[in-house]
């Protein structure tokens, strides 16, 4: 089994005892993404939408750091402070990510990291 850390300063940097991803051969499991701006390390400034983009872009930038693109995604997990936001959170990822959709879980949740509200971890099956 071939393991590998993946790291970009494209992305905003851990900040606790976890890798922004990991490689295992062909599969690459990229850690819950929330908007920071990964020069500041702040919460983008926004709505939900600000917010939303903020974390594909974050996805996106592990996912190519990793080799690939979020068209490698199998699975989603959203973690959502409002399951009212649903829709807009369908719009954003609309525009990150084509047919065929990976698979996806959304959830509300009490409470995320730094009072943002939305999270999204991935994973992504690369071609060999």
């Amino acid at each position: 089994m071939s393991r590998e850390i993946v790291n970009t300063a494209a992305a905003p940097a851990a900040i606790g005892t976890y890798s922004q991803a990991v490689k295992v051969n062909n599969m690459v499991f990229i850690s819950g993404q929330i908007p920071l701006d990964p020069e500041s390390m702040e919460v983008v400034e926004g709505q939900f939408k600000a917010q939303a983009v903020r974390v594909f872009e974050n996805l996106k930038a592990v996912a190519q750091a990793s080799g690939g693109s979020l068209a490698d995604a199998v699975k989603l997990t959203v973690y959502l402070a409002d399951l009212s936001n649903f829709p807009l959170l369908n719009e954003v990822m609309s525009d990150y990510i084509s047919e065929p959709y990976p698979a996806r879980a959304a959830i509300e949740v009490s409470a995320l990291p730094k009072g943002v509200m939305v999270e999204i971890d991935a994973i992504l099956s690369l071609n060999s």
